[in-house]
């Protein structure tokens, strides 16, 4: 014999069991100003102390900004940048950088951008992950995402496609020191899981160049050179492990961003502890245009902390919270004072 379903109004009341009727045993605190009061006070001091430390922590840490856009000799390359019909053209131009005191520790070189927008959907999807782990069939067959015209070329499939790697920053800076060249880390400055997991070339052997590997791709629209030829000085440090490649396509949460190009190598004098006090000088390759979107660009020179590099809306948005708790918690001390008086008061009566 089957079971009989139940059927009417109560078929499908819950079992009578405590936890199905919500009767287990539970706690249930008595708020009073006694207990509150002092809870309130003790998050505003915890507040208000992280936020002066992290504040503190942040002053500590030195950065030089400068906006290279326009200034100084780099004006005319950014009228040339205006005219796209003369985007290979190369141009080369400087800035000077007063640095007043000495910079000591790990000193980081990076470019920053401004009102570039990395957080658009369309942008952040336009990209083929398959392509740009070695994958041989991705070259040639670019993934829908990667949609025109960042796809193909002439018929050509574009390695790697997609707006991310068109848009690709590829400004290229040399820092000087009173003439002396500046030795800079250029490899280690991506994420170590992109370097080795997310980003890999298509195989290749002693007989099987990476020029060989990309046969039958085209470069980005906009590259002047092909991704098995993007770093000169370095031959592993091409195709899709470019470590400036694999730094780009790491979307930025806002508009206004910087990013890592490069690590003081401190094994050569002067430069043992850093970056000595003096003038420096940026010779910059200016290829990036920045017209059509309105934008800025700057050269970075920072130091960083266990917390970072100097950003002040951790500390401020502490210090802020903090503050408000606490007067809160005052106006709520003078309340309950007030009405225990008040109280008193009608009792004396």
């Amino acid at each position: 014999m089957g079971k009989v379903q139940a059927t009417g109004p109560l078929s499908r009341r819950p079992d009578n069991s405590a936890f199905k009727q919500q009767r287990l045993p539970a706690w249930s605190p008595a708020l009073s100003a006694h207990t509150l009061l002092p809870l309130f006070y003790a998050v505003a001091l915890l507040c208000l102390t992280l936020g002066t430390w992290l504040l503190v922590t942040v002053q500590n840490t030195h950065e030089t900004k400068l906006d290279y856009t326009s200034l100084g000799s780099c004006e005319p390359c950014f009228e040339l940048r205006k005219d796209r019909g003369r985007a290979a053209e190369p141009c080369q131009c400087q800035v000077d950088i007063d640095i007043q005191e000495n910079i000591t520790g790990d000193v980081f070189l990076y470019y920053g951008l401004v009102n570039f927008h990395q957080n658009i959907r369309l942008y952040m999807d336009s990209r083929d992950d398959a392509q740009m782990v070695g994958r041989k069939n991705s070259l040639t067959s670019p993934s829908s995402y990667c949609k025109p015209p960042f796809d193909r070329v002439g018929g050509v499939p574009i390695a790697p496609c997609g707006a991310i790697a068109n848009s690709k920053f590829n400004d290229s800076f040399t820092l000087l020191y009173e003439g002396v060249q500046v030795p800079l880390f250029r490899k280690g400055i991506s994420w170590y899981t992109d370097e080795n997991v997310k980003f890999r070339n298509p195989p290749t052997n002693s007989t099987f160049s990476l020029k060989q590997a990309f046969e039958g791709t085209a470069p980005p629209i906009y590259w002047q050179r092909p991704v098995y030829e993007l770093d000169q000085t370095d031959p592993n440090n091409n195709g899709f492990i470019n470590e400036d490649l694999i730094v780009w396509m790491r979307e930025a949460a806002f508009p206004n961003f910087k990013k890592l190009y490069g690590v003081l190598n401190r094994a050569r004098p002067p430069f043992q502890q850093g970056l000595p006090a003096g003038k420096y000088t940026v010779k910059i390759d200016y290829n990036f245009p920045v017209e059509y979107f309105r934008g800025r660009k700057q050269v970075v020179l920072s130091t960083v902390t266990w917390f970072g590099g100097k950003n002040h809306f951790l500390p401020i948005a502490y210090l802020v919270t903090g503050a408000l708790v606490f007067i809160t918690a005052t106006a709520l001390t003078a309340v309950y004072w007030r009405l225990g008086k008040d109280g008193q008061n009608m009792k004396d009566l």
